[in-house]
């Protein structure tokens, strides 16, 4: 009489169960870290290899292929809430939401910091972006009523005041725009605005769209947003705009930008959300700037300005003051993200992300 083994996990599920979901959350803050600086690389290298007269790795085409390897990997890991058992409970208040998401994180928000890039360093950009959180904070208080400790509050105005202080303070340089009687960088107010637009979509997620699925938040405001960037961008550049696209040369990079960063970086920050708690996803999440930063000495040779130094100091104090606000605010630890508010609020911490 024969007895049938039992089934055995394989090696690499086996792998999987033993790594900790911190593990998974900190490789993917490191990549997404490192993401602007290897962004500007990667467009440098381009620059000095154009094709038909262009750029064939320029901004626009990182984003738009870039959201395209995103959006095939979150069809692959989400492939089981995108039906239309799923998709019929939506409400239509929800699906508004999410078209509202979609515009300002999916595509005015990606491409404002994009184009940010371009125009200032990108440790500049790094640390104008975390006037997101702050701005998050005060639209939860007046919209949403939301009750927050002294020590976020203090974060929120410490992070307020580096970011204020970083555009401020620095050294005069083309193309600038006076505002009163300051005289302010375009690529810095680009930033801003991007930050502005990714923080009213995290309020709407966190009022509209706290019943979401996270499988059908993130394949809409992927794909929708991918789609409306193309027509913006067709509509203000022409329609040879993403001629380039398709160019050996650029998709040779973007093999490593979108196998790297999109594929490595969102599965890993995907499964370490599963895995890990609220407090522990927002620590680790914290550090992407410090990450941004050195990234961009270390690829990019950008030594850090006065300006940077003073912002960008302030912003550390302001975010070591939020997480003591968060772990005083969390009352069960073990809390695990599985809700588009927590999951966008933890991204709001971290800033641009390479899509």
């Amino acid at each position: 009489m024969t007895h049938s083994s039992p089934q055995r996990a394989t090696p690499l599920r086996q792998l999987r169960h033993q790594i900790p979901g911190q593990a998974y959350l900190w490789v993917a803050v490191l990549i997404f870290g490192a993401s602007s600086a290897v962004t500007r690389k990667i467009t440098d290298i381009g620059a000095q290899n154009f094709v038909g007269g262009k750029n064939p790795i320029s901004l626009c085409n990182v984003l738009f292929v870039g959201n395209l390897c995103a959006l095939l990997i979150f069809a692959i890991i989400h492939r089981q809430q995108w039906r239309w058992t799923m998709l019929s409970q939506r409400t239509k208040e929800e699906w508004r939401g999410l078209a509202a998401v979609a515009v300002l994180s999916g595509a005015l928000a990606p491409g404002l910091i994009f184009q940010a890039l371009a125009l200032t360093p990108v440790t500049n950009v790094v640390l104008i972006s975390r006037l997101e959180p702050p701005l998050t904070l005060a639209l939860s208080l007046w919209l949403l009523h939301d009750r927050v400790n002294r020590w976020e509050l203090m974060g929120a105005i410490a992070a307020f005041i580096g970011v204020a202080l970083t555009v401020l303070l620095q050294p005069a340089r083309e193309p600038m725009m006076q505002v009163g009687a300051f005289h302010l960088g375009v690529g810095e107010l680009l930033a801003a605005a991007g930050a502005i637009a990714l923080s009213t979509s995290t309020i709407l997620g966190k009022k509209r769209l706290s019943k979401v699925p996270l499988g059908v938040f993130s394949l809409t405001r992927t794909g929708l947003g991918t789609v409306i960037f193309f027509i913006a961008a067709i509509v203000l550049y022409g329609s040879d705009h993403f001629m380039g696209a398709f160019a050996p040369f650029l998709w040779q990079w973007m093999l490593l930008y979108g196998g790297v960063i999109v594929v490595v970086g969102q599965t890993f920050w995907l499964t370490g959300l599963r895995a890990s708690s609220v407090s522990t996803a927002s620590i680790v999440g914290s550090f992407a700037p410090i990450f941004g930063i050195l990234a961009a000495y270390l690829i990019l040779g950008e030594v850090p300005t006065r300006a940077q130094y003073i912002g960008g100091g302030v912003i550390l104090l302001g975010l070591f003051l939020g997480q003591i606000g968060l772990q005083k605010a969390q009352s069960r630890a073990t809390t695990m993200i599985d809700a588009i508010p927590a999951a966008q609020a933890i991204e709001a911490e971290m800033g641009f992300k390479g899509i």
